[in-house]
């Protein structure tokens, strides 16, 4: 009984003990400069009244003591269009906010404006003032006036007349967007398309999509993500699929961060000057079409950059085809892979003719072994002409042709030698080459003639450099 007496009393002396710890607690002014963990917040592009993602900054008090910074605020104040959360408390002034020595605090920062005009500059700054001084944090993001297109059970996300859009507002794509069969659909220069995840385009039989950039005013298409990060995965959105009979015209475009790219069914495509990039399976995946390319750069595609399947008809000239990729190191990334097959989406295989597979002028490399992959069904036709290319080759068991002593089909083309790009990874991709590169000066000047300028407007007709990039 005395020991559960003695017991009881340790404990409330114990309660009491601590009570009075914790009420002594003093916080005193900062004498030092307080640090973060980062000066400045980039937040993600945020479209017209879209929420952002949520920031973090970390305020660390680095001094022996526990101290009362007296105020934190946003410059703006009540007219930011930034919100922020302090240690768990929103708004958008704070006064007298602790911080236990050598501890952190968190800061969280979101926006989601309205939007003034088609592109402009949010900015502000959160303040912290002491007797130490007066610090900041800056808190930047551009924000676009947009138009969105959602797909719901009362709304079908459908394009019924002919229509134009404009670099105005950028257009926001959720669910999948519909061209209705025989309709035009024309992207002006400079516009953006956003996919929302798991969200596409779908051009119907006998409609036409054209995407019509300029020089330094390019159209992009990518998922509605913006933060750097997102620019080097894939899988953001799934493609724009185009239906059989259906054409696309495209140039000076950016088209990446999807499953699919361009998924064309019996389609004529003429591509120029424009990227294509990042997406989880194939940039270009082309059943029984037609696609004619020049000045075309592709990079970090799973399976291949482009798929040819049943056959076709394909022009590939002044075009830089590389595969490079730490995010998707497990797939077969090809360059180019093209065979007379095609399952259907029943699963039954069809076959068709390669009527021609003409790569001229370019580069086709990665870092697998092999770049090209032609698979011939027996007794169907399949013609190809590689002339004047640098490529990444094995041998013929892989590439399924044979590179040397086939005077035919393989013309003045280069095998296994590096063509030195400048970059090849996707967060900072540059796919010129370097000063020796054995791709300069390699280019036949008769196909040169027919690409005169390349994907930046240099002239390439006197010595041209292989792929899309001419070396000066």
């Amino acid at each position: 009984m005395k020991f559960k007496l003695l017991l009881a009393f340790s404990f409330w002396i114990l309660l009491v003990a601590v009570s009075c710890n914790k009420d002594d607690i003093t916080f005193d002014a900062p004498s030092q400069e307080l640090s973060f963990s980062k000066d400045t917040v980039f937040c993600d592009t945020v479209y017209h009244q879209v929420r952002s993602e949520t920031y973090v900054v970390k305020v660390y008090n680095n001094e022996d003591k526990d101290i009362m910074i007296p105020r934190v605020n946003l410059e703006k104040g009540a007219a930011s269009l930034y919100k922020i959360n302090v240690d768990g408390k929103a708004g958008y002034d704070f006064k007298d906010v602790p911080l236990r020595k050598k501890d952190s605090l968190y800061i969280f920062v979101e926006i989601a404006p309205e939007a003034t005009g088609p592109e402009a500059i949010a900015e502000d700054r959160i303040v912290f003032t002491s007797p130490a001084g007066q610090q900041h944090v800056t808190l930047f993001s551009v924000v676009q006036d947009a138009e969105f297109f959602i797909q719901s059970p009362s709304n079908p996300n459908v394009i019924s007349n002919h229509t134009t859009w404009t670099n105005t507002k950028a257009k926001i794509i959720y669910g999948n967007l519909t061209i209705d069969p025989n309709i035009t659909l024309d992207i002006e220069a400079g516009t953006k398309v956003y996919f929302h995840k798991n969200s596409g385009m779908k051009v119907s039989s006998g409609a036409t999509l054209n995407i019509n950039g300029a020089l330094d005013n390019e159209v992009v298409l990518r998922g509605d993500r913006n933060d750097p990060y997102y620019d080097t995965i894939p899988k953001n959105w799934n493609s724009i699929r185009m239906e059989a009979n259906s054409n696309l015209n495209m140039n000076h475009a950016r088209l990446f961060g999807g499953t699919k790219g361009l998924d064309m069914r019996q389609v004529t495509a003429n591509i120029s000057n424009s990227f294509i990039h990042t997406f989880q399976e194939y940039g270009i995946y082309a059943v029984a079409s037609t696609v004619t390319a020049k000045n075309l750069v592709m990079n970090n595609c799973g399976e291949s950059c482009i798929g040819i399947f049943k056959g076709g008809s394909h022009n590939y000239t002044h075009s830089t085809i590389a595969n490079y990729s730490q995010v998707l190191g497990s797939f077969n990334r090809n360059g180019i892979f093209a065979t007379n097959e095609w399952k259907n989406d029943a699963g039954q295989t069809e076959q068709g003719a390669l009527q021609q597979l003409n790569i001229r002028n370019s580069i086709v490399y990665s870092d697998r072994d092999n770049s090209v992959n032609f698979e011939q069904t027996p007794g169907q036709q399949f013609n190809f002409l590689i002339q004047n290319c640098l490529l990444k080759y094995s041998g013929t068991s892989e590439a399924g042709f044979p590179f040397d002593n086939n005077p035919t089909f393989v013309v003045q083309s280069i095998k296994n030698q590096d063509p030195l790009f400048v970059n090849y990874f996707t967060a900072h991709l540059n796919l010129r080459v370097k000063q020796n590169s054995p791709a300069i000066n390699k280019g036949n000047t008769a196909v040169a003639a027919t690409v005169p300028t390349d994907i930046v407007n240099v002239s390439r007709t006197a010595t041209p450099t292989l792929g899309a990039y001419q070396y000066q």
